[in-house]
């Protein structure tokens, strides 16, 4: 009887240590599989829609241009030394290809992991080929390090050069040169608008979006706010405001004026030549709204004149083609998408004769509201 009870005695302790051992197996299992889970949430958070960008890539591989691995991108830049420029986005930099062709590469952000605006500026600038639309010659795609190639631009961007006072030019251009920008850019957007198989809204015509060949050829770039369409689409959905304020169309904020439509480019192409007709911005954060929108007024009230008091009109060609770019600006801000021409309508009133061109009803010029301002998206080049 006491060696029945002394084996039951055993089979009890054996029984709780093997319990025991159970239970802290369960434990270092369950803390592992917590390590493993956040972990896993930590590295998904860190590579973003990394997957999603690479399925984008393989789906249009034969669209896409030459993919380089960010140590090419480092050798072709000198590891980043000559900085071209900055923005909300990252850097641009200057660099030199194996065959010595020079490129601008722009650097994105890696903050921005979800990769939407990589996708859009690859998929829609990839859809284009047009002399006034900047190429995208390759791309970089490791992980958060991201990279665009584009053809190097040798004066910069159009805002450097239309602004009075702007100390890093030697002042502003000619009208005639002023004038041919404006021809560029509007062929450059009646390309996207209707020239590509599929149509591209930019969302971010701007100055600063504008680049300039050695010879002044405007260059329409940075489509990483774009947004693609069937030439049937005649709306877009849009869920948020996109562009840079100042900027902006109207209905992008007021729906009950028009659905968002191409003609959302052309009121932002409008604000644009206005602002190279009058060298000043048409927004400025350091002023009240009724100062933001003077200068439009200012400009109708006086073509209806014919008083337009521009600076450097030098020949009767000079007062025509200013005349002209006012004009066309002025239709193309109508407060209302409908009463604005489409891109290939600009362009006919652009090269076509003075006399022909209708004056516009005074625009009833619009100023979101700081708050909204300040919730845009926008994008910097």
């Amino acid at each position: 009887m006491t060696s029945l009870a002394g084996g039951r005695s055993s089979l009890k302790l054996v029984l709780g240590a093997s319990a025991a051992g159970i239970g802290i197996l369960i434990l270092l299992a369950l803390c592992i599989m917590i390590k493993f889970n956040k972990s896993l949430m930590f590295w998904k958070k860190q590579m973003g829609n990394h997957p999603n960008v690479e399925v984008f890539l393989r789906n249009h591989e034969s669209l896409a241009p030459k993919r380089y691995r960010y140590s090419d991108v480092k050798k072709m830049t000198n590891s980043f030394k000559d900085k071209l420029g900055e923005g909300g986005y990252g850097g641009v930099y200057k660099g030199k290809m194996l065959d010595g062709q020079m490129v601008a590469v722009k650097v994105l952000s890696e903050t921005k992991g979800n990769g939407e605006e990589f996708i859009n500026e690859v998929a829609s600038i990839s859809k284009t080929s047009h002399v006034n639309i900047v190429t995208l010659l390759g791309f970089c795609y490791e992980g958060p390090k991201r990279a665009l190639i584009y053809e190097f631009m040798a004066n910069g961007s159009l805002e450097k050069f239309i602004y009075n006072g702007n100390p890093s030019t030697n002042g502003r251009l000619g009208w005639e040169t002023l004038y041919n920008i404006a021809i560029g850019i509007a062929r450059g957007l009646e390309y996207l608008h209707r020239g590509c198989n599929t149509r591209i809204v930019h969302f971010d015509i701007k100055p600063h979006n504008i680049l300039l060949n050695e010879d002044f050829c405007p260059k329409v770039s940075d489509f990483g706010l774009a947004k693609l369409c069937t030439k049937k689409e005649s709306m877009i959905s849009m869920f948020d405001a996109r562009g840079t304020p100042g900027y902006i169309a109207p209905e992008v904020f007021y729906r009950s004026l028009g659905g968002v439509s191409y003609k959302s480019d052309v009121y932002s192409y409008g604000v644009m030549v206005l602002e190279m007709v009058g060298g000043r911005k048409n927004i400025d954060v350091g002023v009240d709204r009724i100062s933001e929108i003077y200068f439009p007024h200012w400009i109708y009230n006086h073509l209806e004149l014919d008083e337009l008091g521009l600076q450097g009109l030098m020949s009767e060609e000079d007062r025509v083609n200013a005349r002209k770019m006012i004009i066309v600006s002025l239709w193309c801000i109508q407060t209302k998408p409908s009463d604005r021409p489409p891109m290939c309508r600009v362009l006919d009133m652009l090269e076509g004769s003075l006399q022909s061109l209708p004056i516009p009803p005074k625009p009833f010029l619009f100023s979101p509201a700081r708050s909204m301002k300040d919730s845009s998206t926008t994008s910097e080049l």
